[in-house]
């Protein structure tokens, strides 16, 4: 009869235990998915012809991607408007080319020619970025 009660008492500790340690986890797995969640807002526009978009956005801290389809020759232009924060851009290839990188962007126009036909990433992280990316293909360079 003792032993009986002992070992329910045993059983009672065990299932607090698990009623105490079921929430500890759950708020655990919360409070690191809040640390790696965006912070502000990012607006996507794509151009009715298909051949580049606008990316604005406030306040963003985080990482985004638009894809084109470019032919070998093709240029981008792209025009940056930075108000605050940082930002930072790639162009790369699905074949890995990698024909732009640049970080710490300051506003400006510029352009990139690709040197083969693939479909591309432009590749977006923004770091307390306020501002505008306008993305464009103006079409082949002269060869």
């Amino acid at each position: 009869m003792l032993f009986g009660k002992l070992t329910a008492g045993i059983r009672m500790i065990r299932n607090i235990r698990q009623i105490i340690f079921l929430p500890l986890v759950i708020a655990i797995i919360i409070t690191i998915s809040a640390c790696t969640a965006s912070k502000g807002s990012i607006v996507i526009l794509e151009n009715p012809n298909g051949k580049g978009f606008t990316m604005d956005f406030k306040e963003w801290s985080s990482k985004n991607k638009c894809e084109l389809s470019l032919n070998k020759g093709d240029v981008l232009q792209f025009e940056v408007v930075r108000e605050d924060g940082e930002i930072a851009l790639i162009v790369s290839g699905k074949n890995g080319s990698e024909p732009y990188t640049g970080n710490d962007l300051r506003s400006g126009i510029f352009t990139v020619t690709v040197s083969e036909s693939d479909k591309y990433d432009i590749r977006i992280t923004g770091k307390d970025a306020t501002g505008k990316v306008t993305v464009k293909n103006v079409g082949s360079s002269a060869e």
